[in-house]
């Protein structure tokens, strides 16, 4: 018996596989994030499977009574809303309480809403950093700051009430004219990928407005001079 991790898409219904269907009809148990969202998404695949609420307010808690469950004999599977659980969702303590007792986990391959953004923008994406939400205050500019000579590829996930003042803290930071690509709704009717500088993405979203789930692809430090280089040496 084992631990499963079931990514489930981040838009289109249609993006979850094959195979993570089978799983999720087949587990004894499913662990949602949000038992209610997750029940749309159930429904309309026709899983029937018992749900439990496993979320950040109670993962330290049902941890371990959930790998007992799993280490007397059945097979569950962890969902989030949508994506991948564990990045920048609950799954992460789950999963190191079940190694740490010897309980198999298995990871599903699937939807995550930063690697499209990601190979979307038309920045670098052979080596990147993944940063997910920064802080909302405390040590949030010491964080932007500590990346500010990055020159890998930096990936951000970000509320969209709060998308205007990171690019603006970015700018301030690092500079107005860091290329960045911003990605909102992946996936979804209405999927946008905005790029140019900062502070021309900064003007885009302060005429248009803001709305969706966001990722910011932000260039490595001095990238844009290291393939002018790179371009003159050919």
């Amino acid at each position: 018996m084992k631990l499963y991790i079931v990514p489930t898409p981040v838009g289109n219904l249609g993006d979850i596989t094959t195979r993570a269907v089978e799983v999720l009809r087949s587990v004894s148990l499913i662990l949602a994030e949000d038992t209610r969202t997750s029940a749309v998404l159930l429904k309309h695949l026709g899983v029937a499977t018992p749900m439990r609420s496993h979320h950040k307010f109670n993962e330290h808690q049902t941890a371990a009574q959930v790998a007992d469950v799993i280490a007397a004999g059945q097979s569950v599977a962890l969902i989030s809303d949508a994506g991948t659980p564990g990045i920048s969702d609950p799954g992460f303590l789950l999963v190191r309480t079940c190694v740490e007792r010897g309980i198999d986990v298995e990871c599903l391959p699937g939807p995550t809403a930063f690697v499209p953004a990601l190979v979307n923008s038309g920045l670098p994406c052979e080596r990147f950093v993944f940063e997910g939400f920064l802080p909302q205050k405390k040590g949030r500019i010491k964080r932007i700051t500590a990346l500010r000579d990055e020159e890998r590829t930096i990936v951000f996930y970000e509320s969209p009430f709060r998308l205007i003042k990171l690019l603006q803290q970015l700018a301030e930071i690092m500079g107005s004219e860091r290329r960045v690509s911003v990605s909102r709704e992946i996936s979804k009717l209405h999927e946008q990928t905005v790029r140019g500088s900062l502070q021309q993405v900064i003007d885009h979203f302060e005429q248009q407005g803001v709305k969706g789930e966001i990722v910011v692809v932000l260039e490595g430090k001095n990238r844009a001079g290291q393939e002018l280089q790179s371009g003159n040496e050919e």
